[in-house]
C-alpha cells in the first residue's frame, strides 16, 4: 500500500510517495503553465541573443572579406617577403654584433644544387627591360658607353697632379683653358662615333606607309578599310579601276 504526501517546504511541485516498506521517495509532477511559459520565454531570449551574436560575427566577417578583396592580389606574397627580409636583417645584425660576415654564413647554408639553380636563373634573366622612357634609354646608353672606356690611370694621375684642386672643380672654379684634348683622344672619340653610326645603319624598321603607293584614303581608319576591301574584292575590281584611270569606263 502506497501513501502519497506533499512537502510543505521547498518546491511545491515535489511530492513524496511511501512504498510498502515504509521508505519515502520523491517524485516530480508536471510543471505548471506559468513555469512552462517562463521557460519558453527564457529559451526565446537565448535564441535572440545567439541570433544577434551570429549577425555581428557575419557582419564583421563581411567587412574583413571586403577589405581583403580591396588589397592587391600579391598582398600575401608581399607580407611574406617583408617578414623574410625582416628576419634576414635581424640575423645580419646579430652576425655583425658577433663580428662575423653574414653573407659568408648564409652561403654555408646553400647546397650545391641550389647554387647551380640560382646561377642558371641569373644567366636566364634579361637585363634589358625594353623602352620605358627617353630618360631611362639615355641613361642605359650612357652606362653601356662608359663600360667600354678603358681609362689610362697613369695619364689620369698625371693630370690630377698638374691641375690640383681644379681637377675636381666646383661652382666657383675657372677651368677654361686648363685642359686640352690630345689628338689620340679625339681620334678615339671619332672612331667610337663612327662605330655607333655604322651599327645604327644596320638597323631596319618596318615602314607603316609605302611612300610610292597611291593615296586613296583620308585618314588611317579609311586606309585600313580600303586595305580590307582590296583584300576581299580586289580581284573583281582591278579592271574597273584600270578603266577609270584610262577614262574608258562605260
Amino acid at each position: 500500500m502506497e501513501q502519497n504526501s506533499t512537502s510543505s517546504s521547498g518546491n511545491s511541485n515535489t511530492s513524496y510517495k511511501q512504498d510498502v516498506g515504509g521508505q519515502v521517495s520523491p517524485y516530480y509532477q508536471l510543471p505548471s503553465v506559468k513555469q512552462r511559459q517562463s521557460e519558453r520565454i527564457k529559451r526565446l531570449r537565448d535564441l535572440h541573443l545567439k541570433r544577434n551574436e551570429a549577425r555581428k560575427l557575419n557582419h564583421q566577417e563581411v567587412i574583413e572579406e571586403d577589405q581583403r578583396n580591396k588589397l592587391p592580389q600579391n598582398w600575401e606574397n608581399k607580407i611574406k617577403w617583408a617578414e623574410v627580409k625582416l628576419e634576414e636583417e635581424i640575423k645580419r645584425q646579430e652576425a655583425v654584433s658577433r663580428g662575423e660576415d653574414y653573407d659568408q654564413l648564409k652561403l654555408l647554408e646553400v647546397g650545391a644544387d641550389e647554387a647551380e639553380k640560382w646561377k642558371w636563373k641569373q644567366k636566364k634573366k634579361n637585363p634589358d627591360k625594353g623602352f620605358s622612357d627617353y630618360e631611362a634609354a639615355t641613361a642605359r646608353k650612357y652606362h653601356q658607353l662608359v663600360k667600354q672606356i678603358k681609362p689610362n690611370m697613369e695619364e689620369y694621375n698625371k693630370k690630377k697632379e698638374e691641375m690640383g684642386e681644379a681637377f675636381y672643380p666646383g661652382c666657383d672654379t675657372i677651368i677654361h683653358g686648363m685642359h686640352k684634348d690630345t689628338k689620340e683622344c679625339v681620334d678615339r672619340m671619332v672612331a667610337d662615333l663612327e662605330k655607333q653610326t655604322d651599327k645604327m645603319s644596320k638597323y631596319s624598321r618596318r615602314r607603316r606607309i609605302d611612300e610610292d603607293a597611291d593615296i586613296d584614303y583620308i585618314n588611317e581608319r579609311n586606309m585600313n578599310f580600303n586595305k580590307k576591301l582590296e583584300r576581299f574584292y580586289g580581284q573583281y575590281t582591278t579592271e574597273i579601276k584600270q578603266n577609270l584611270e584610262r577614262g574608258t569606263a562605260v
